[in-house]
Parts: structure tokens; sequence; C-alpha cells
């Protein structure tokens, strides 16, 4: 094994700057590392799990008639199916031969009902968002820790793009050029591991960005409170539409489902007189279902039925839940439940710049675009999984031999250009808060703690 001297000094401004950047990507991988690993092994089973098997029943098989029987049909056999159920939402198949879906909520509880919609025989019943995809998608979202895991993750995903700049820094070809930063040199040892980290990490780097900003447009605090906030698709483009105190999250059960673009938007009020022609006669589940397919929704399609006295139907139609490859037909139309009029229909042109960005982010991030996008994804969660074991292999090969510490970078003892640094992370703590958090801690934790425990610090160094 080769030896390094941990503690040398660098030499020269520019390699202060490149000591001072790998010392940085040192510490911020020991936090993320884990985190990415498991980001990684769930979204490629996910992506798997879902385009092998479906999610909550959708590829239910059936043998197809030449004619179905109406939606209420399917419906009350569906809620006779679950003792004291209430329908809440019926799902449309996609094709002639797969199952209509319902959702009977009974004593809190939200349960699928597989139906033949040509015998309106249920084919089976279970909970809601109890399959395997869910379980490895609590994972991924929180690590079924609540908002405690949320937190965990968006401040791993914040850091992890302090991790790819550090590396691009590192990386970045200055005299050997970019052949040899964009293509392996083979070697043997810790030199072929360091080339493949950089080669792939240069090239991943783009990729890895993308899934990271769009994973936390998800996260509570970077996603809900400072982009989200500011990009909802405004309700008054809903001309003297009555709006409800409920908000379109109402529509979520467990995780999101609602567009995100409409997440925070209030949800319109049935009870007048507004609204443009809709259903002609009384409204029931069939009419609203014809109005449905009448109106261009086509396969496919979800629709909620109204809660409460001032609920509303709700149609749509949206990549995120898999009712689609295209997230620019996402559409979400509200019907009021007395009169039949038709009280707000919006569609991908109508979304926010940024509520069109997360549209199409969210069906890349999920690779619910086709059969390519699972096999994109697949590659940059493989890449993104060798980056995080090569870089365990690069640490290993360089620690000195018991040498009973981290065996970190040196830091260099006067470092230039340092104003500079302190305005890059001020930059990053206001852009991205849980990193901010992050680094304050890691400073206080430096100086109130190890400051004071010189044995714990150089085990730490």
């Amino acid at each position: 094994m080769t030896i390094f001297d941990t503690d040398a000094q660098p030499e020269g401004s520019a390699n202060k700057i490149y000591f001072a950047a790998w010392r940085w990507h040192f510490y911020a991988g020991l936090f993320v590392i884990p985190f990415l690993t498991i980001l990684a092994l769930t979204g490629m089973m996910m992506l798997w799990i879902a385009w092998i098997d479906g999610r909550d029943g959708e590829r239910t098989a059936v043998v197809p008639q030449e004619i179905g029987l109406s939606v209420s049909s399917q419906s009350e056999a569906a809620v006779a199916a679950v003792t004291g159920g209430t329908l809440k939402q019926y799902v449309a198949p996609r094709r002639d031969d797969l199952a209509a879906l319902f959702r009977v909520d009974a004593d809190g509880e939200a349960t699928m009902v597989a139906v033949d919609p040509y015998t309106a025989q249920v084919i089976e019943t279970f909970p809601r968002r109890s399959g395997w995809y869910d379980f490895l998608d609590n994972i991924h979202s929180d690590l079924m820790l609540g908002v405690v895991g949320d937190r965990m993750l968006e401040t791993a995903a914040s850091l992890a793009l302090m991790l790819v700049a550090t590396g691009l820094y590192m990386w970045w070809p200055r005299d050997a050029g970019w052949r040899r930063a964009l293509t392996p040199t083979l070697g043997a040892g810790r030199s072929l591991w360091k080339s493949l980290h950089g080669v792939v990490g240069i090239w991943m780097s783009v990729f890895l960005v993308f899934f990271l900003i769009s994973g936390l447009a998800w996260a509570g605090i970077w996603g809900g409170k400072m982009v989200q906030a500011w990009s909802q698709f405004p309700a008054e483009k809903w001309d003297a539409v009555p709006l409800s105190d409920d908000t379109h999250a109402s529509m979520n059960h467990d995780r999101r489902e609602v567009p995100w673009a409409l997440e925070q938007t209030p949800m319109p009020a049935s009870g007048s007189d507004a609204g443009i022609a809709g259903v002609s006669g009384s409204v029931t589940l069939d009419s609203i279902d014809l109005l449905a397919r009448a109106i261009g929704f086509e396969a496919r399609y979800q629709l909620n039925v109204p809660s409460g006295d001032t609920g509303v139907w709700t149609l749509s139609r949206d990549s995120m839940s898999t009712d689609s490859t295209a997230p620019t037909t996402d559409r979400t139309v509200h019907v009021d439940q007395y009169t039949g009029k038709i009280l707000a229909d919006v569609r991908y042109a109508d979304y926010s710049l940024a509520g069109k960005a997360m549209a199409v982010g969210i069906a890349l991030h999920m690779g619910t675009l086709g059969l390519w996008s699972v096999l994109a994804n697949t590659l940059v969660c493989l890449s993104v999984l060798f980056l995080c074991v090569s870089s365990v292999v690069l640490w290993w090969k360089r620690r000195p031999t018991k040498a009973g510490r981290l065996a970190a970078p040196p830091m260099p003892k006067e470092m230039p250009l340092w104003q500079g640094a302190v305005l890059v992370g001020l930059g990053v703590s206001m852009a991205f808060p849980m990193a901010g958090i992050a680094l304050l801690s890691v400073l206080a934790l430096d100086l109130l703690v190890l400051s004071k425990m010189p044995r714990l610090r150089q085990s730490l160094t």
C-alpha cells in the first residue's frame, strides 16, 4: 500500500485551494455517501418494480369483452367488498385487458379494489400503498422517519451539491487536457481508482445535479417553503370561482400524488352558479365519467369524488401518477358536485415556469417516460453507487496504517482568497438552508467541543 503524508502542507496558492476543496469534499462525503447509497439503491429498485409490476394493482389483468359495465355498477361492487366503506376514487384502466381500480376508505384506512370492468367481479382487495414499491418509496422519501428523515435527506442532498462542485474543481483539467479528464487512465492500485472516480464523476455531474435539485424540490424546507410556495398555479385565474379552505394537497394520501404545481393552490368549491357547461342532466359517477371522456380524458385517468358539502369532482391525468408518459399532457379538471359545471381546467400550459420544469423533472426523476428513461436512470443509479464505493476505496488506499484517525486531507494554514470561500459558503447557506445549518453545526462543533478535546479532534482529522 502506498503511504501518503496527510499532514504535509501544500505549496503554492493553487495547491492550497485544491487541498481546501479536497478537505471539504472529504468531510461532505463522510455525511453524504450513506444517504446517496440508500437513494441510489431504493431508486433503482423502484424503477424496475414500477416498470415490471406497476403500482397499486394497475397491472391486474382481465379478459377483454365487447361491452363493459357502467362505472357505477363497478363501484357498487368495490364498495360492497369493504365493510363500512366509502368510495373515494376511481382509476380507469389504461388498456382493455386491465382491471379498473377503486379506492374505498373505511375507519381511516384506504383499500384498493381491483374490479373486472366487464363483469363487475371483484378480483382482489389490498391496503393502498402497501406493496414493495411503496415500502422502498417510504425509505427513499424520508427513511421511514417522517420529518426527521426528510430533513436528513435534504441536508445530504444539499451537501451533495457541494460534493459535486468540489469534485469538479479538483478533476477539472488544467495542464493535462480534457482527454485525460474524460477517459480513464489505465494503471494499477489507487491511480486507477482515482481515474475511474474522476471520469465517472465528471460525466455524471450534470445528471447528479439534476436528480439532486429535482429531489430537493420535494423536500420540506427548500422545496415546500422556498421554491414551491412561489411557483404555484394562481387560483385567481379561475374567474369568479368560489374557493375552498382546502388546498389540492388535501387529496394526497400518505405521499404526494397531486401535481407539484397545484399542491398549495386552493381547491374550488361547489354550491354556486359559477363555471362553464359540463354535465347535462343529473350529476352522477357515470355522467362525470362520460364528461371526462367527452373533454379528452382517454384511457387511464383518475376521478376523485367530492368530499364534504363544498367538495368537487376532480378529474386528473399526470405522468407523476403514471397516468401517462408525457408530462406536457398533465391536466386537472374540477366539476361542481351540484350543477355539473366545470369550475377549473388546469393544464400544463397554465403552470408557472417552475411548475413546468418540475412536471418534466418529476417524470425524468421517476423514470416514467418509457423504457429508455428506466434504463437511463438505472445507469445514473449505478454510477452513483460506483462513486460511493470508489470514494471509500480511495480513502482506504490513502490512509496511513495504524494511524487511528480519519486521515483527512490537510487544511492549508494560510488560505489564499479566503474571503471568496466565505462568500461561497454564505451563498450556499442562503440558497440551501439545510446545508447552511450543517456547515454552522460543524463550525460550532469545532469551536465549542473539538477545540477543548484535542485527542478527539485529532482522530477526526
